[in-house]
């Protein structure tokens, strides 16, 4: 693979930051590249900004309004997205039930939910793990009973990401109680004010409002709202894990933020010089940076397959694991920097505008609850344990 860029996407880079440098609004570059809370207005503004540009979905196909772009195009995008703090794109919408929509849902479905997804319209949210099914997904048990031209769900979907804010869910449901395991599954979208659903908060430990409990009691979802064939859900689903935990790899974002550990590691000091410049922790600093250069390969290899119309393979299951085990240990990194200042956790120093008093530099404020929060990236998206066993069978053939 030749890794050096080509004339012509040496200017689509410079074209990317000198739009990123124009057009993000100086609030949220200073929220993000701080580690500061994002809220959902800062994300609706930011899409909506890009989409005003034509840039609201890289890696869409022009025939659905998105850019067309190529692999390379869009790596790049995303890379000078990070570096110049934009927020990471709300993946539900846009980079999972999109494409679903697009390679299964009818013309009728298509027209009705991208458009609004790609202008920001309207906020989705995954209904996929269940108390008792997480990441052996294939046991969920919510059930979806037809009854004319409507289905009648009941039961209970955990760890909903934003659903708070959301204005539809995509949901795994089973529709034949007798089939075995994955078979029995079909893919449901439901508006998220239907009555019968409730959403109920779970705090995380960092103490933020991220996830949520969804209840379903009776709630009448229209047939039309099916994506693709009855009981072949599993089918779709699997085609939607597969482009999750290629975002999940999050190249950009830990290049941005193994910029900002050098930075910190300068400004601490050690025995009267830069922590840096200590040779253990350079050391590490210089292991993680060896993996997520080894980890951009990967993903470029991968990017490169889903341009040639290939669904990612078992090779996203390798940039799920690297990926969340770089950016976590990043994190881990920035704390042991900054030390006992890093223990606080403290969300109201983490707001825009906080006027308060900070306790120790600035840039220790949002660690710990940053440290507390990618605790989790090795456990959504399928359990990096689970993707071992993906990666043995389907590429070790063990």
């Amino acid at each position: 693979m030749d890794l050096n860029f080509t004339a012509e996407e040496t200017a689509f880079r410079e074209q990317v930051r000198s739009f990123m440098q124009e057009k993000l609004p100086a609030d949220i570059r200073k929220k993000v590249l701080g580690g500061l809370i994002v809220e959902r207005d800062d994300y609706v503004r930011w899409q909506r900004i890009l989409h005003e540009q034509g840039w609201g979905a890289p890696a869409w196909p022009q025939q659905f309004g998105g850019t067309g772009w190529n692999a390379t195009q869009q790596y790049i995008f995303e890379e000078e997205s990070a570096a110049a703090g934009a927020p990471r794109a709300v993946p539900f919408g846009l980079k999972m039930v999109a494409p679903v929509i697009m390679a299964f849902g009818s013309p009728a479905q298509q027209q009705r939910f991208l458009p609004k997804i790609l202008a920001a319209e309207e906020w989705w949210c995954q209904g996929y793990s269940e108390p008792g099914a997480g990441s052996d997904l294939a046991s969920l048990k919510m059930r979806a009973v037809r009854e004319g031209n409507e289905y009648v769900l009941n039961g209970q979907k955990t760890w909903t990401t934003l659903g708070q804010y959301a204005d539809w869910i995509f949901c795994l449901v089973r529709t034949d109680f007798e089939a075995k395991a994955q078979r029995g599954i079909s893919f449901l979208l439901v508006k998220m004010d239907t009555p019968g659903i409730t959403v109920r908060p779970i705090i995380t430990m960092d103490g933020a409002h991220e996830v949520n409990e969804v209840y379903f009691e009776n709630v009448r979802v229209p047939v039309e709202n099916l994506i693709g064939e009855e009981n072949k859900g599993w089918t779709y689903a699997k085609f939607l894990l597969g482009h999750e935990r290629t975002n999940i790899a999050g190249i950009g974002i830990a290049k941005r933020e193994l910029g900002r550990l050098k930075r910190v590691a300068l400004q601490e000091q050690k025995n009267g010089k830069p922590l840096l410049k200590d040779p253990l922790f350079a050391a590490r600093v210089a292991q993680v940076e060896v993996d997520l250069t080894a980890l951009e390969i990967t993903n470029l290899r991968v990017l490169s397959a889903e341009a040639e119309h290939r669904a990612p393979g078992p090779e996203a299951s390798i940039l799920k694991i690297k990926g969340t085990e770089i950016q976590q240990a990043i994190t881990e990194l920035l704390t042991q920097a900054v030390g006992p200042y890093a223990l606080q956790l403290r969300r109201e120093a983490m707001a825009a505008g906080y006027q308060g008093e900070h306790i120790g530099p600035d840039y220790a404020t949002p660690l710990a609850a940053g440290y507390l929060n990618m605790r989790k990236l090795s456990i959504y998206g399928g359990s990096n344990e689970i993707q071992k066993n993906i990666i043995s069978q389907m590429i070790l053939g063990l």
